[in-house]
């Protein structure tokens, strides 16, 4: 009788908080392909560190993915596949210049690794293939997606309540804007260069 009755209660438990979690939709328009949205900072709120690391190869003279988008306090490993050395360096982070870093060279077959704690787009280089670039985008909150190339994206699990939520594209302005969740929440942006 005892394990029915602690079976119900986590049940119940489990429904209360899927029945306070919402997902946010929409579409980022005004710029071609894909986008990042995330919300922003939460007051007071501190997420746990992913234990995943996401991968970025150098193959084929370019960042794969050409987006990465991940968790403050996320761990990238950086690969490169080319037959050729390859370097990775940012210039900042958010545009704080004086979060630039530079892993250093290294040849085919090597993985090197940064841990990204601080919010912001990270513009990724090569300073072996200038013409390389690709981007980490940090979202201070667990809450975020990388919209399909027409610009739909949806982010599922957002606790109910009232955020800022920021849409970013490379060679654009940001944009947020505040937004309240409570279930099913539409949020569309509009993008300029």
């Amino acid at each position: 009788m005892k394990r029915n009755v602690l079976i119900a209660i986590v049940v119940v438990a489990a429904l209360t908080v899927a029945a306070n979690a919402g997902t946010i939709s929409g579409k980022v328009s005004g710029v071609a392909g894909e986008s990042v949205v995330y919300v922003d900072t939460i007051a007071g709120k501190t997420f746990p560190t992913p234990a995943q690391h996401p991968l970025i190869d150098q193959k084929g003279l370019l960042f794969q993915p050409h987006i990465t988008v991940i968790q403050a306090g996320t761990t990238v490993d950086f690969l490169n596949s080319d037959a050729v050395a390859h370097n990775v360096f940012w210039p900042s982070v958010g545009g704080n210049k004086k979060l630039t870093h530079n892993l250093g060279t290294w040849p085919k077959g090597e993985k090197r690794s940064f841990k990204f704690d601080n919010p912001g787009a990270v513009p990724l280089l090569c300073n072996v293939h200038p013409e390389m670039a690709g981007y980490v985008v940090v979202s201070p909150t667990p809450y975020y997606a990388l919209t399909d190339k027409s610009g739909a994206y949806k982010i599922e699990n957002v606790p109910d309540g009232s955020y800022s939520v920021t849409a970013w594209h490379e060679g654009a302005k940001n944009q947020s804007k505040p937004l309240t969740v409570s279930g099913d929440t539409k949020a569309d942006f509009t993008l300029s260069k």
